[in-house]
């Protein structure tokens, strides 16, 4: 019940007010930027709240941000290099999803550390700065992994996704 209540009176400003447009777009810079050092992809999302329905039938942030790298195509790339960076507001909740060709070389627990760091930030109101950190760590993963080699098509848009439901 207290999760429903969440996302039942989660204020619409509260998303604007973390997620600035000024915010978005310093975002979106950060993964360009990134993508030139890899062959990855990454994806940003933000979701304020759940429509109510999912939260009755117990869909988890974890469940979400699977449905939303699905939606949003980030498994369609040449490598099965995206990567989607997902932001649950109401639930408080960071989930970091890899398609397969990076699952196979990073473990799960590197994600969910590298997103446990960008809650910390977030929990003190620095959502940009907990962004860019988690976007540099993924950066520094995905060169390892997926080196550039002087091109990388730029498969998925770096424009950051506010989730409407």
């Amino acid at each position: 019940m207290k999760r429903w209540f969440r996302h039942a009176f989660m204020p619409p400003w509260r998303l604007r007010m973390s997620f600035s447009k000024d915010v978005l777009e310093r975002i979106e810079k950060a993964i360009k930027h990134s993508e030139y050092q890899h062959r990855g992809e990454l994806r940003f999302a933000v979701e304020d709240a759940l429509a109510l329905g999912h939260v009755w039938r117990g869909i988890s942030a974890r469940q979400r941000a699977l449905e939303v790298f699905s939606n949003l195509r980030v498994w369609d790339t040449e490598y099965n290099s995206g990567v989607l960076i997902y932001l649950s507001l109401a639930d408080r909740e960071v989930h970091i999803v890899a398609d397969r060709g990076i699952a196979k070389c990073v473990a799960q627990a590197e994600w969910d550390a590298i997103a446990t760091a960008m809650q910390e930030e977030f929990r003190r109101g620095d959502f940009l700065s907990g962004t860019l950190q988690g976007i540099d760590r993924i950066t520094m993963l995905l060169a390892t992994y997926f080196p550039g080699n002087g091109s990388n098509p730029n498969e998925l848009s770096n424009k950051p996704v506010v989730v409407k439901h």
